[in-house]
C-alpha cells in the first residue's frame, strides 16, 4: 500500500485528474454546444473511444514528464521538499526511469495509433514533441529563466488545443454552418487554452519563488533567483491582470445570452479569487505565503476547468 501511495504521489495523480477533467469537460460539453445543430453539421471526428485513448496518452506523457522531473530534481528536492521526496527514498532510481521510457513509449505510440485513425499525423508528432520537451525541461530549460516556466504553460495549453487540433484537421467545409462551428469551436479553445496558459505561467513564477533555496543552491538561474523576488511577483501580478480582465470582458459578452449563472460563478469562484491572489502577491513574503498562493491558483484552475459544465446546461 505505501509503494502505491508513493507511486501515485510521484506522477502527481491530483494533477493527473486535472488533465482528464479538463479534456473531458471539453469534450463532452463544449465540442457538443458547438456542433448542436446535428442535421447539417457533421460528426465529431474524434469519436469516443479514440478520445479516450487521446486521454490516456495525455496522462501517460504528463505521468512520465513528472517522474523524469522527480528523477532529476532529487537534490533541489531534499532541500525544497524533503518530506515529499519519493525517489531513491521508496521507489529506486533505475524504477523510476524505467517508468518514465515506458509511459512515455505507450503515450507516443497511442497518440501515433490516433493519428493513423485520424489521418492527422500532427497529434503524434506533437505528443512525440511533448516527450522531447518534458525530458528537455527537466534536464536542462527548468534552471534558465523564464524558458522552462514558458515550456510547462505552453504543455498545459496543449491539454486542450490538441482536441481542437483533432476536430479542425477533417472537420474543415465549405458549408457555412460548419465554417461557423469551427470558428466558435477556435474561439472557445483559445479562451480556455489561453486561460490554461496564464494561469499556469502565473503559478510556475510562484513556485519558483517557493523554491528559490534549493533552486538557488544548486545553480538554477530561475526568475526570483536572476531578477529578485519583487520583479517576479511584479511579473505574476501583470499576467492575474491580464487573465482578470479577459474574464471581465468575457462577462459583458456573455450578458447578451443572459447566461446569469455563468455571471455569478464566474465572479464568486474565479474573479474574487483572482483579486484576493493579485492582493496577496503584493503582500507575499515568506515561503507559507508563496505556497498558499500557488494552492489557490490551483483552486482557479480547477474552477475555470468545472467552467465548462454550463455549456452543457445552455446547450
Amino acid at each position: 500500500m505505501k509503494l502505491i501511495l508513493a507511486f501515485l504521489k510521484l506522477v502527481r495523480s491530483l494533477n493527473l485528474f486535472f488533465i482528464v477533467l479538463t479534456q473531458v469537460l471539453f469534450y463532452y460539453c463544449v465540442l457538443p454546444f458547438v456542433f448542436r445543430h446535428a442535421d447539417y453539421l457533421p460528426r465529431l471526428v474524434l469519436q469516443p473511444q479514440l478520445f479516450w485513448l487521446l486521454c490516456l496518452a495525455s496522462l501517460l506523457i504528463a505521468a512520465a514528464g513528472y517522474i523524469i522531473n522527480d528523477y532529476f530534481d532529487l537534490n533541489i528536492d531534499q532541500v525544497n521538499k524533503p518530506e515529499k521526496l519519493v525517489v531513491d527514498t521508496i521507489i529506486k532510481r533505475r524504477w523510476a526511469i524505467l517508468w518514465h521510457w515506458l509511459f512515455s513509449f505507450s503515450g507516443v505510440l497511442i497518440s501515433f495509433y490516433i493519428s493513423w485513425k485520424l489521418n492527422n499525423w500532427l497529434i503524434g508528432i506533437a505528443n512525440a514533441g511533448c516527450v522531447f520537451l518534458l525530458m528537455l525541461y527537466s534536464t536542462t530549460f527548468k534552471k534558465k529563466l523564464l524558458i522552462g516556466n514558458l515550456i510547462i504553460s505552453i504543455l498545459t495549453a496543449w491539454v486542450i488545443l490538441v482536441l481542437f487540433v483533432a476536430e479542425v484537421e477533417l472537420n474543415l467545409s465549405p458549408l457555412a454552418a460548419t465554417q461557423l462551428a469551427m470558428g466558435r469551436l477556435f474561439k472557445l479553445t483559445v479562451v480556455y487554452s489561453g486561460f490554461a496558459f496564464i494561469i499556469s505561467l502565473v503559478r510556475e513564477v510562484v513556485k519558483d519563488v517557493e523554491d528559490m533555496e534549493g533552486d538557488e543552491r544548486y545553480g538554477c538561474r530561475t526568475m526570483p533567483i536572476v531578477w529578485g523576488v519583487n520583479v517576479s511577483k511584479m511579473f505574476g501580478a501583470v499576467w492575474m491582470v491580464v487573465l482578470l480582465s479577459a474574464v471581465i470582458i468575457l462577462q459583458f459578452y456573455v450578458l447578451q445570452y443572459r447566461w446569469w449563472w455563468v455571471i455569478l460563478y464566474s465572479l464568486l469562484f474565479i474573479i474574487v479569487p483572482s483579486v484576493w491572489i493579485l492582493l496577496n502577491l503584493y503582500k507575499a513574503v515568506i515561503k507559507q505565503d508563496f505556497h498558499r498562493l500557488s494552492s489557490v491558483i490551483k483552486f482557479v484552475m480547477l474552477t475555470g476547468i468545472l467552467s465548462m459544465i454550463f455549456f452543457k446546461l445552455y446547450n
